[in-house]
């Protein structure tokens, strides 16, 4: 009897909730455009095009040649936890306790560890429809329910109290919400975020707040949830990456309630073992008056950027009805001049050789209708992204 091999795997029952991502299947795709010859502009990554600021590179630089790159505690070096409560102590005014804050390998293992001491099987996390698709993941992959609530302009593409009121069930066990947000780079005000966690903790429940694009706002102040009344039952999660620009470094934090502070560093412990050594030695030159001072003048950059975007965009027939406070984010109605926005992103791409990301990786909220477009690119590359957008629209009409 000819016994033969098959290909079948078994797999987690998990992965059938959990899609690729978009966006990269778009850079991949410009990419090759790129090494055959075409100039692609790239709009599509949530990416800053700054470099990280000179200050941190020569910190890891000295730390390299004069420090051991051992592991660290799990939480992190304590010198960092020091130097992140500092900067929130100095920028919003809010003391923070450094033990409450948790260093972590970026902020997409901050919410694994936040959701990983919160969720059973079968808890539901509500958060925003559109919203950053990992987040949704994140929560299948510790065996939660992603609740995911439609938001739209009427409420600047975030949930209220009212919807935590309306959409809050016998297995809900917590609240996210990204403020400034990705993909629509709108914010929370304190006088909402305040009913949010009030709506969530008279139920019982945990506010997550993701302030990962914290820092990065325009027009209004920046501003942290540790603010609230009730902050110390507040998870807050922050990174390196964005208004930092140290992407590639896969660094952040989070702050975390007194009562699981054990049981994070205990989970820490055993998914991560600890966060990079070289970053964190690095990580200690970002709130330096020098790298501050850099990092201003590069939001003032992308405030400006925002500023020339939106109006062009809107010439082209985009809609984009709510103004975005943070981020480096446009997210805009395509449909007047398309019914697909993922054959419409691949139509642009293949066409004007402009990145793109569609809606779809955002959610199920009309994501056919919806576009995200990021001004990670020089107001030069901009008019020219622009100028081809223009140019193909013309031609299919």
């Amino acid at each position: 009897m000819n016994n033969k091999m098959t290909n079948k795997i078994r797999l987690a029952n998990r992965m059938s909730h959990i899609a690729p991502f978009e966006v990269m299947e778009i850079q991949s795709q410009a990419r090759q455009l790129e090494a055959a010859g075409h100039d692609v502009i790239h709009m599509e990554i949530g990416e800053p095009d700054f470099p990280t600021p000179g200050p941190i590179i020569d910190a890891a630089r000295r730390a390299l040649e004069l420090n051991p790159m051992n592991y660290t505690s799990a939480c992190g070096m304590w010198s960092l936890r020091e130097k992140i409560a500092g900067f929130y102590a100095a920028k919003y005014g809010v003391a923070v306790d450094p033990r409450r804050i948790i260093v972590t390998a970026g902020s997409s293992a901050a919410l694994m560890l936040a959701f990983g001491v919160l969720l059973n099987h079968g808890d539901e996390v509500l958060m925003a429809d559109p919203g950053y698709p990992c987040n949704r993941h994140f929560v299948r992959a510790m065996d939660g329910v992603p609740l995911t609530i439609p938001v739209g302009a009427d409420s600047d593409y975030q949930l209220t109290g009212h919807h935590v009121d309306s959409n809050w069930s016998a297995h809900s066990v917590a609240t996210l919400v990204a403020s400034p947000s990705n993909p629509t780079g709108t914010t929370v005000g304190r006088a909402e975020m305040q009913l949010i966690l009030d709506a969530t903790t008279q139920r019982g429940g945990t506010l997550i707040v993701d302030e990962i694009y914290q820092g990065l706002t325009y027009d209004v102040g920046a501003s942290t949830a540790l603010a609230l009344d009730g902050a110390e039952n507040i998870f807050v999660i922050n990174s390196f990456s964005k208004y930092f620009q140290m992407t590639g470094w896969r660094l952040g934090w989070m702050v975390v309630p007194e009562a699981y502070l054990r049981h994070v560093e205990t989970l820490a412990q055993n998914l991560f073992i600890s966060p990079s050594a070289p970053a964190q030695f690095a990580a200690h030159a970002a709130f330096d008056n020098d790298t501050l001072a850099i990092l201003e003048a590069r939001r003032e950059e992308l405030h400006r950027r925002r500023d020339f975007l939106m109006p062009a965009l809107t010439g082209l027939g985009f809609k984009i009805p709510v103004v975005p406070q943070g981020a480096f984010y446009l997210y805009a109605d395509s449909s007047a001049i398309a019914d697909d926005s993922f054959l419409l992103s691949r139509r642009i791409l293949q066409k004007a050789h402009v990145a793109i990301t569609p809606g779809r990786d955002f959610g199920n909220n009309h994501p056919e209708r919806h576009i995200r477009i990021a001004y990670t690119q020089p107001i030069d590359r901009l008019q020219q992204a622009v100028d081809r957008l223009h140019k193909m629209i013309r031609s299919a009409s």
